[in-house]
């Protein structure tokens, strides 16, 4: 077997098509973002990708039917606008070079469509739980940032320290020194403790002014209204079991 096997589905006509990659991750911000978009916008499949870089195993339903982990690309048109493809999967490339590998072959794969930009997407950990979620970001030149800022995203200065780590960073590099594609990270911020749909939400809403398409954002706000109950009583329980009364959580960061 290749390390990496591409199984396409469909070839389609595009128009400087605008890639999004969500993959697990911190809060599975990226993934539950993409995800969201592909269920949304109703997004055809147009290739599986099956690689030794991923988790040796295989997912099971609840009627017993297996599933290989698998990374797949889906695409929709948009007519008199430019196309859009979206990277999801069950996950990342678990080792350096696997992270490259993989990054490489889906650039390599979607430069035949003469791919225009890259937005990867993530999540920020602050170690605690947060409220109103900042969207930070980074660019592969200015006009870029610019169109970002006026999204709403910001660029404190300092964060995040240490750069972009996984498939979110590596993509985007990729895409600007060896393909010559200009791209950005959107990050949301979250406590990294669990699946947050809340960032991913407001990381949805940057990514609906930037791309210029309306999402419907129905479900995804009620998940995140369940989990915001969830948390909330999480909350209150622990103080009680401390201080015998709730109160805010600030010690947590």
């Amino acid at each position: 077997m290749e390390k990496i096997l591409i199984k396409s589905y469909k070839k389609p006509r595009l128009n400087s098509p605008v890639l999004v990659g969500g993959l697990p991750g911190i809060g599975n911000i990226g993934k539950i973002a993409a995800d969201y978009l592909v269920e949304k916008l109703k997004m055809q499949k147009m290739a599986e990708i099956f690689s030794q870089f991923l988790p040796p195993q295989v997912f099971v339903s609840e009627g017993g039917i297996t599933y290989l982990v698998r990374n797949t690309i889906y695409y929709r048109k948009f007519p008199g606008k430019r196309d859009l493809i979206a990277l999801v999967g069950d996950s990342q490339g678990t080792t350096q070079e696997g992270q490259y590998e993989m990054s490489f072959s889906v650039l390599d794969l979607l430069a035949q469509y003469k791919l225009d930009t890259v937005f990867t997407l993530g999540g920020y950990s602050i170690g605690k739980i947060v409220e109103n979620p900042r969207i930070l970001g980074a660019a592969t030149d200015a006009d870029m940032l610019k169109d970002m800022k006026d999204a709403g995203v910001v660029f404190p200065r300092g964060e995040p320290g240490g750069g972009i780590v996984g498939s979110a960073g590596v993509m985007l590099g990729l895409a600007k020194e060896l393909f010559g594609i200009r791209g950005a990270c959107l990050m949301g911020e979250t406590s990294g403790y669990f699946a947050d749909p809340k960032g991913a939400m407001e990381v949805l809403k940057i990514l609906s002014k930037l791309l210029d398409i309306p999402i419907d954002m129905t479900d995804i706000e009620e998940r995140t209204h369940q989990l915001e109950q969830i948390t909330g009583k999480m909350q209150e329980d622990i103080q009680s079991k401390i201080t015998g009364k709730p109160e805010d959580l600030g010690y947590f960061g």
